[in-house]
């Protein structure tokens, strides 16, 4: 069970902090929910307690997941259907599984799509969702920045400088 002050992540909406843990009349039950308040977006979530591992809210990730992020996002992007709907089908379904490295590998293939041509609009709504979920994660367990979370991602796709810091997302 969490507690208030726990930073989670919660798959499709991204990382935050659990600020609340209420109880609320539900159908004439009382259910209890975490309130998760997720800084990119400004978002605010109730997640049921009890049915929390189910949804899978857990922990952010720790440090011994930076390189699995460092290698997906610096590695080769994956073969994509070439339709846009299955590909979306795609991305939908690794976002879903609120793996870390399954949203770093969304990103990862839709900046490398976006170098080779105009992304569609679609395309373009599920890079930024995709970005946000990446990004949240990043802010909450490194404690860093929009701004540098955004630069380290791009290094790392771009291999335009994460070499430089020696790969380390710190």
């Amino acid at each position: 069970m969490f507690k208030i002050g726990d930073k989670v992540s919660y798959p499709m909406h991204g990382a935050g902090t659990i600020v609340d843990i209420s109880y609320e009349d539900f159908l004439g039950e009382q259910v209890q929910y975490y309130t998760i308040s997720i800084p990119v977006g400004g978002v605010r979530v109730k997640v049921p307690v009890d049915k929390a591992e189910e949804l899978g809210l857990r922990d952010i990730i720790q440090n011994d997941v930076k390189a699995d992020i460092i290698d997906t996002l610096g590695g080769k992007g994956s073969v994509m259907p070439s339709s846009w709907t299955q590909r979306n089908r795609m991305n939908i379904n690794k976002l879903r599984t609120g793996e870390i490295t399954e949203v770093a590998a969304v990103v990862r293939n839709l900046l490398l799509l976006s170098e080779e041509r105009n992304l569609a609009s679609g395309d373009r709504k599920m890079l930024n969702k995709a970005m946000n979920l990446l990004l949240s994660e990043l802010i909450m367990s490194f404690d860093i920045d929009e701004d540098e979370a955004k630069d380290r991602i791009y290094s790392f796709v771009f291999h335009d400088s994460g070499q430089e810091n020696g790969g380390n997302v710190e």
